[in-house]
C-alpha cells in the first residue's frame, strides 16, 4: 500500500491529507491562529468549584472556562502542586526537580473541594479542544510525547506499551529506560520503540527533557497568569510524529518554511529518509494536483455514495452520529435478498470506517444496516467492521449487531468533527436565482484584469478559474489568455482551481493574498441597499 501525506499551508489555515493508494483516508484542518490545541500546557487559575460534579472550572485564557474533573488529577498531584509553588516563589533561582520531594498520593475516590480552592494556580494540559459551546477539557497529568517515549514530570515510574508482546523486549526496554531517565521523571515507552537502540531512545529523552526545561523556566519567569508555557509542536510535525513509517512514499508540502521544518524532523527521527519530504512548486493548487479537492467534495456532506449505487446518510449531532445504510439504485434479486443485503452492508462497513477517520467523528455512533435474518451474516459484518477499524488510531469500542441490525460504536473525541460544506453558493446571483448572461463572463473578467493592471497597478498576478472555464480561456493558438497577456502584460497567469464554482473567479497576487476587485454593481441589490 502506497502512503503519502500532502500538506497545504495557507495564510489562515493548514490542511493535511493522508492518502493510501491515492485515496483520501484522513483530513485535518487547523486555523493558524488557534492556540488551545491538544497538548498545550498552561499555568491556569481555578475559577469555580463544582462539588456536585466533583470538578472545577479553570481559566486558561482562551475565552471559555475549561473543565477539570477530579479523575483527571494524577495520584502525584500534591507533589506537583508543591513543586509548582516552589518554582513560582523564586524568580531568580530555579528549584531543581531532582531535589523535589513526593507527598502522599491522592485517593482515587476523593473530592475536588478537599484538594483545590478558587484562586489556586495549577499546571494543566489540554486534553480535548473546545467542542460546540463547551470549553476545553483539561488534565493535570502532564506529559510530553516524543517519537519513542512520553515524559511525565514528578512521576518516578517506567511503563511499557501493552502492545509490545515480547516479555524479553519489554524487560529490556524497561531496564534501559530506567537507567537513562533523570530523577523524579516517569516515562512511557511507546510501541514504536520496540527493537530500538539505546542511543535512539536517549536522544528522544533528551529532547523531551529540554522541552520540559523550557516550560518550567517559562513558569518561573512569567508574572501574569493564566499563561501558556508549552505549545505543542505544529500540527504537521505532530501528525508525522504519530504517523511516520518507512512505508511513506512521499510527504508533499507547498511552503518552504514548513518544508525545512519537516525535513529536519524526519532527519532527526529517521536519518536517511529525509528525501521523502518534497517541496511542491507547481502552479496548480496542491490539493487539486493530487486529486484531493474532488475527493473532499465527494466524501463530505449528508449523503455519501459508495459501491454499485448504494449510499450512506450521515446525520451529526453534538453527542451522537447516526448513519443510515441504503441500497439505492443497486439491482436486487428477490431470490437472494439476504446475499444482496450482506454485500451492501460489507461495502458500507468499508466506507463507514473510512468516514469515521476522515471526519474524525467521536462520541456515540449508531449505524442502521440493512436487515439480515442470518446470525452468521451479522457476525461476518461485525468482524469486517472490527478489521477495518484496526487501523484507526483513536480509541474505540464496537458492539455486535442487534437483532434489528443496529451497530453501536464509541470513538474517542478530542476535537470537533470535521464538517465541510460541499454545497456551493452561486457566485453570480448570490442566492437570488437570477444571473447575468454567462456569455459575458470573459468580458467581465477582462474588465477586472484591466482594473487590476491599470488602476491598481498590479502587473503580476494569478487568475484562478474553474477548470472548465480555464480550459475555454486557454483554448486555441491565439487563446483569450494569450490576448490578455498581449494587452495587459505577461505577468498574468491562469490557474485551474477545482475549489471554485463554475462562474467564480479569484485574483491572487504574488504574496498569496486575494485582490479585491468587487464593485458595487457586482453585489446583489439587497447588499447594495444595506451598505
Amino acid at each position: 500500500m502506497k502512503s503519502e501525506v500532502v500538506v497545504d499551508v495557507g495564510k489562515q489555515e493548514v490542511s493535511i491529507a493522508l492518502l493510501e493508494d491515492g485515496r483520501l483516508m484522513e483530513l485535518q484542518k487547523e486555523q493558524r491562529e488557534i492556540t488551545y490545541a491538544v497538548g498545550n500546557i498552561y499555568v491556569a487559575k481555578v475559577k469555580k468549584l463544582m462539588p456536585g460534579l466533583n470538578a472545577c472550572f479553570v481559566d486558561v485564557g482562551c475565552g471559555k472556562d475549561a473543565f477539570l474533573h477530579y479523575q483527571d488529577l494524577p495520584p502525584q498531584f500534591p507533589s506537583c502542586q508543591k513543586y509548582l509553588k516552589q518554582v513560582m516563589s523564586d524568580r531568580k533561582r530555579l528549584f531543581p526537580i531532582a531535589k523535589a520531594t513526593f507527598e502522599n498520593n491522592l485517593p482515587k475516590d476523593g473530592n475536588i473541594k478537599d484538594v483545590l480552592t478558587a484562586g489556586d494556580y495549577v499546571t494543566v494540559q489540554i486534553l480535548k479542544e473546545p467542542i460546540s459551546t463547551k470549553g476545553p477539557r483539561l488534565t493535570c497529568d502532564i506529559s510530553y510525547p516524543g517519537r519513542f517515549l512520553v515524559l511525565m514530570p514528578m512521576c518516578d515510574k517506567v511503563y511499557v506499551s501493552s502492545k509490545i508482546k515480547s516479555a524479553a523486549e519489554r524487560a529490556r526496554l524497561k531496564l534501559l529506560v530506567s537507567s537513562i531517565k533523570p530523577k523524579n521523571f516517569g516515562v512511557i515507552v511507546r510501541t514504536v520503540a520496540e527493537g530500538k537502540k539505546a542511543i535512539e531512545l536517549d536522544e528522544d529523552l533528551k529532547l523531551l527533557v529540554k522541552r520540559w526545561e523550557k516550560s518550567i523556566v517559562a513558569i518561573q519567569k512569567s508574572r501574569n497568569y493564566p499563561q501558556i508555557v508549552h505549545e505543542e509542536t505544529s500540527r504537521v510535525v505532530g501528525l508525522l510524529r504519530d504517523l511516520f513509517s518507512p512505508s511513506f512514499e512521499a510527504i508533499h508540502v507547498n511552503e518552504k518554511e514548513t518544508f525545512d521544518e519537516l525535513r529536519n524532523y524526519v532527519h532527526f527521527i529517521a536519518e536517511g529518509r529525509e528525501n521523502v519530504v518534497k517541496l511542491y512548486t507547481g502552479g496548480q493548487p496542491i490539493f487539486d494536483h493530487f486529486q484531493i479537492t474532488k475527493q473532499i467534495k465527494s466524501s463530505f456532506g449528508r449523503t455519501v455514495n459508495y459501491k454499485h449505487g448504494a449510499y450512506l446518510i450521515i446525520e451529526q449531532t453534538e453527542a451522537m452520529c447516526v448513519i443510515d445504510v441504503n441500497s439505492g439504485t443497486r439491482t436486487k434479486n428477490s431470490d437472494c435478498q439476504e446475499a444482496n443485503a450482506l454485500e451492501v452492508n460489507l461495502g458500507a462497513a468499508d466506507e463507514i470506517a473510512r468516514q469515521l477517520r476522515l471526519r474524525d467523528v467521536g462520541g456515540i455512533i449508531v449505524i442502521d444496516f440493512i436487515d439480515m435474518a442470518k446470525a452468521e451474516n451479522r457476525q461476518a459484518l461485525f468482524e469486517r467492521m472490527t478489521e477495518n477499524m484496526k487501523v484507526d488510531r483513536s480509541r474505540h469500542n464496537i458492539l455486535p449487531l442487534s437483532k434489528f441490525c443496529l451497530m453501536q460504536i464509541t470513538r474517542q473525541r478530542v476535537r470537533p468533527v470535521l464538517a465541510i460544506d460541499v454545497e456551493e453558493e452561486c457566485p453570480s446571483c448570490f442566492g437570488t436565482g437570477k444571473v447575468k448572461p454567462s456569455i459575458l463572463l470573459t468580458d467581465t473578467i477582462e474588465e477586472k484584469i484591466k482594473t487590476v493592471t491599470q488602476t491598481l497597478k498590479i502587473r503580476s498576478f494569478s487568475l484562478h478559474l474553474n477548470p472548465y472555464v480555464a480550459a475555454y480561456v486557454e483554448k486555441g493558438l491565439f487563446s483569450l489568455k494569450w490576448k490578455w497577456k498581449h494587452r495587459y502584460g505577461m505577468g498574468i497567469r491562469v490557474i485551474s482551481d477545482q475549489s471554485l464554482a463554475f462562474l467564480q473567479y479569484v485574483f491572487i497576487d504574488n504574496e498569496g493574498n486575494e485582490i479585491d476587485v468587487k464593485e458595487e454593481k457586482d453585489l446583489p441589490s439587497k447588499a447594495r441597499q444595506s451598505s
